[in-house]
């Protein structure tokens, strides 16, 4: 079946499925949920490897053409990922938590990355996520502050995973061949005492403050301040934190200090 580009789809070529699967490392009693699978390129070899795949495919006509090639512990859902409910296609399982595994539209890549962070926030047991994105963006998620690429994407993403550049991808290695570069991270799922934990202040504040991250803190952070009818000034100083710097050279602690500090007061 020939690639719909209203899908944003590029197939995994099978000379670097070993490469990506390697990476993965799925073990014997490992659950994936694959977002993606697309002809099944990854999804047959981790059926193979692991306990059970539950792949969700937008594209309808390539979910029941690899409905009928899978064995009996893959389940193929075709919908979108941004807005199906997978809970009852999912046993969760703080002793088992889920891995998941991915070929993301480039074009829906952040919204999907979003979704994923909720699930975990909402209490949905999830060990990692092996991801192939485009490597702008795993560049953006991986960034440190002070950087080029560090933003808002960074700073909600690694207060709720760990992010490890695992392989780059170069256009080659889908058909039909994207026009930019790709990189495989694995996302692995904060929990215990490396989650950080930060009050519901906290997204709201980054968004703001991010919108004008070339100007001093104490600027940008005075939209976000005034809308609670605080000082800007007063919340810098109560923090400590240098209100001549800018947004972009805070750190995901500094931010959890500035939201607290408008959570408790």
């Amino acid at each position: 079946m020939r690639a719909r580009k209203r899908f944003g789809q590029h197939f995994l070529e099978p000379a670097w499925v070993h490469k990506v699967l390697h990476a993965i490392a799925p073990a014997a009693t490992d659950r994936f949920l694959e977002i993606g699978p697309g002809r099944g390129a990854l999804t047959l070899p981790l059926a193979r490897a692991a306990s059970r795949v539950v792949a969700v495919e937008v594209d309808r006509d390539l979910a029941a053409a690899l409905r009928q090639r899978v064995p009996a512990n893959v389940e193929v859902i075709d919908g979108d990922f941004l807005t199906i409910d997978v809970g009852p296609h999912l046993v969760w399982d703080e002793s088992s938590p889920w891995r998941v595994a991915g070929n993301l539209p480039y074009y829906i890549t952040s919204p999907i990355l979003v979704r994923l962070f909720q699930l975990h926030r909402d209490g949905r047991p999830m060990a990692d996520a092996t991801l192939m994105l485009q490597r702008e963006v795993a560049d953006r998620l991986s960034a440190q502050p002070g950087t080029r690429d560090y933003g808002v994407l960074t700073v909600t993403a690694q207060r709720v995973v760990r992010v490890d550049r695992v392989l780059d991808l170069p256009p080659g290695a889908f058909r039909p061949a994207p026009r930019v570069h790709s990189a495989l991270v694995r996302l692995t799922f904060r929990t215990g005492d490396d989650r950080i934990e930060v009050p519901p202040a906290f997204d709201d504040l980054v968004r703001s403050v991010f919108t004008q991250r070339r100007k001093r803190l104490s600027n940008a952070l005075r939209p976000f301040a005034e809308s609670g009818g605080r000082s800007a000034e007063g919340v810098l100083q109560a923090t400590g934190i240098d209100g001549s710097r800018r947004p972009e050279s805070l750190s995901l602690p500094e931010f959890a200090e500035l939201a607290r500090h408008f959570d408790r007061n």
